[in-house]
């Protein structure tokens, strides 16, 4: 297989990827949770338990579809320089068992709003204060791992620059990504308020990065410098 056909597989994969995290966060966590209303946003769960459950599993296919990505971006950048690109890896393996794990947290409100008779005793304020501090908890899990993505793209990028099969500005642009990650995790451990002010202007040169890296890829592949590889 060429390294041209395995990136156009890696720029189909990352693209889902993007799909389906745009999805899970923003059609779905924000749609639904109303800020410093946990009785209105029990109630949009419940009201909306099958749009949760999709965003659930969104994020589930999110991280398996991310893996072979990940697999084909070290076969391309090992090239580059094989050590940065096998700490790049472990950067992102460590971002995904972290928020994947966090899961846990987004579907602790279905739990606690579903009605099991071991939750009798509680108030449905009380579930409904429960289920916010879950999600609580997943935002800052997700954010947790978000740092270590932001590294990610930022070896990434610098390894996508001092390639050959790929323009520079992807590199610049996939670089800029990752730091706007980690300024937005790091704002929102020091400074919660400062974090959601910038949140708009930290999500679109994020997008941006990573929505053109992966459409490249898609559809201009890479640079052939050498020949097909075998990627057993």
């Amino acid at each position: 297989m060429t390294n041209k056909k395995l990136a156009r597989i890696a720029g189909l994969l990352y693209l889902i990827v993007i799909g389906t995290g745009l999805f899970a966060e923003v059609f779905v966590r924000q749609a639904l949770r109303v800020s410093g209303d946990a009785m209105a946003t029990a109630h949009n769960i419940q009201a909306a338990e099958m749009l949760y459950r999709f965003g659930f599993v969104a994020d589930l296919t999110n991280f398996i579809i991310g893996l072979p990505c990940v697999l084909i971006f070290y076969i391309l950048f090992k090239q580059v320089n094989k050590y940065l690109t096998i700490l790049a890896i472990f950067f992102v393996i460590i971002q995904t068992a972290i928020i994947a794990v966090n899961l846990l947290n987004q579907v602790s409100p279905l739990l606690f709003l579903g009605g099991g008779q071991y939750l009798k005793s509680f108030q449905p304020d009380q579930l409904a204060i429960l289920s916010d501090h879950a999600l609580d908890l997943q935002a800052e899990g997700y954010g947790i791992g978000l740092v270590f993505f932001g590294f990610y793209c930022l070896i990434i990028g610098y390894l996508i620059v001092k390639s050959t099969f790929l323009p520079r500005v992807l590199g610049v642009l996939y670089g800029l990504a990752g730091l706007c990650y980690v300024i937005n995790s790091y704002a929102m451990f020091l400074a919660p308020k400062l974090a959601n002010a910038l949140f708009p202007y930290i999500l679109i040169p994020s997008f941006v990065g990573e929505l053109s890296v992966s459409l490249w890829l898609l559809i201009m592949g890479v640079k052939e410098d050498r020949s097909a590889i075998s990627i057993t």
